[in-house]
């Protein structure tokens, strides 16, 4: 099925709908939102008219579970972005933020019908089925084949073709195509084996140095598991993948911690696993949805059901294979939106810190009307943020890749904040406090099937488990990178 009809099909689930007004809430400081020090001030508390999509016809929203920007398509496929920028994920050509949408020109010759977002990079397709993205391209996740340019901020091609849906995870990316045996194509980041091909890369970083690395894949890879089967849905939560087959079997695979795999044990799985819930009488109708948190994973079973697995609040145990959910208020504790009481919702997204909201604006009366209307940021700072982003952004872009150059080779087993002080840790991320981590550590029960790993210690000779070919010259002096610190998942 092309992206054509996938966009058509869609519209008829719809019920035809062409567009809708775009409503957000959340916070507006892109600086600090999703650090330990963010403000308050600012925050839209309810669904909000933002001024540059007032009466635009909006047909699809997409943010993720690590991300603090944002991108919205219009029926005519036209691409807008907005929100934190410090690593050209908005696709402008800068790396000042936006305080509200503003179309990507660079995209002007394209009808963009798809959109997803990872933690500092955005991955859009077309009708196509060309993709392209932008944003930080450190482990390879932009997909365009090589890593060499570790920030792209205007769109640049990714090396994949007949694609009719996209998925990113915190620093990977997922692609599904309609080529027969590469329904599904992932680059990026592998350390948890959420790439799907059987291994984390990793490798020891110097001679005799008990430091590990992993190694990116930017050149998008068809998933082997998968070569005599047909994906047609994926989600992404940070370091974990979930997609559903045509048969409606689910298959779950990366970070294992707090069962957001639905495998009933945290194990990391490095290739694809059948979730066994899902089977005979029990797989997903065609027109199922499957969704990814950062800890948690979702999707709608037949009749609607839905059912969740992993860690869904912040006390209580998790839930360590799906469970339907029988009363949502005792599961989530959700309150209904007043303030769209009677609207029609057409298309949802909810990124770190935020939510977007695409409304019908059939039978809605003035009700949009009554709804705030949010300009962007004050005056000092719309002002500050064009004097800085105009002649300056190549200076920044260097700066900031000479930067992290120098972080990388300071300790290139470092990994979470890409480089910006005050980021969320990899640990939190996955979900994980100090002592879960130390209870999850290193053993062997926590890899993927047929990956055993010894309890970390030194060793003198060998090579670490998937050190690049080029490097395993002279490799009898370098440490095997069994000597791994103890480090969260």
């Amino acid at each position: 099925m092309s992206a054509a009809e996938i966009e058509k099909k869609a519209e008829e689930d719809a019920g035809g709908t062409a567009g809708g007004e775009l409503l957000y809430c959340g916070g507006t400081n892109w600086e600090t939102m999703g650090r330990k020090a963010t403000a308050a001030a600012g925050n839209l508390v309810l669904p909000t008219r933002l001024r540059s999509l007032v009466g635009v016809d909006i047909r699809v929203v997409a943010s993720g579970c690590s991300s603090c920007h944002c991108v919205a398509l219009d029926v005519e496929g036209r691409c807008y972005t907005w929100g934190r920028n410090e690593k050209g994920q908005l696709g402008h050509g800068d790396i000042r933020h936006r305080y509200l949408p503003a179309i990507i020109h660079g995209l002007s010759e394209y009808k963009i019908v798809g959109a997803a977002a990872g933690r500092n990079h955005t991955v859009v397709i077309t009708d196509e089925g060309k993709g392209f993205s932008f944003g930080l391209n450190k482990h390879g996740q932009l997909g365009t084949g090589s890593a060499k340019n570790e920030i792209e901020t205007y769109p640049v091609p990714c090396m994949v073709s007949h694609v009719t849906n996209v998925a990113c995870g915190a620093d990977f990316s997922v692609w599904l195509s309609s080529e027969e045996g590469s329904s599904i194509l992932t680059a990026g980041l592998p350390q948890y084996g959420q790439l799907g091909h059987g291994t984390d890369n990793e490798y020891n970083t110097k001679d005799s140095s008990v430091k590990l690395a992993y190694e990116a894949q930017p050149r998008p890879r068809a998933i082997a598991a998968f070569s005599d089967k047909t994906i047609t849905k994926v989600a992404c939560g940070a370091n974990h993948t979930v997609a559903v087959d045509s048969n409606g079997f689910v298959y779950t695979w990366g970070f294992g911690g707090y069962g957001r795999l639905g495998h009933r044990e945290q194990k990391d799985e490095w290739v694809p696993r059948l979730v066994e819930v899902f089977q005979r009488h029990n797989v997903l109708p065609p027109d199922a949805v499957v969704a990814a948190g950062s800890v948690s994973s979702a999707c709608t079973a037949g009749g609607g059901q839905l059912y969740m697995w992993g860690k869904l609040k912040t006390t209580g145990d998790e839930w360590m294979y799906p469970k339907p959910v029988m009363d949502l208020r005792s599961s989530a504790n959700p309150k209904k939106v007043d303030v769209l009481d009677g609207m029609r919702v057409t298309s949802v997204a909810c990124g770190l810190g935020l939510s977007l909201i695409v409304v019908d604006r059939k039978n809605v009366g003035d009700r949009l009307d009554k709804l705030e209307i949010y300009d962007g940021g004050t005056a000092a700072e719309t002002e500050e943020n064009n004097v800085s982003g105009v002649g300056n952004t190549s200076d920044k872009v260097n700066a900031n890749s000479s930067s992290k150059r120098k972080k990388q080779e300071d300790s290139s087993e470092e990994y979470g904040d890409e480089g910006t002080e005050g980021d969320e840790s990899e640990e939190e991320i996955n979900g994980e406090s100090g002592s879960q981590r130390s209870q999850r550590g290193r053993k062997s029960a926590t890899r993927g099937r047929g990956a055993k790993r010894t309890a970390p210690e030194a060793k003198s000779s060998g090579r670490g488990r998937g050190r690049p070919r080029s490097q395993e010259k002279d490799s009898s002096s370098r440490g095997r990178g069994r000597g791994r610190k103890q480090k969260s998942r």
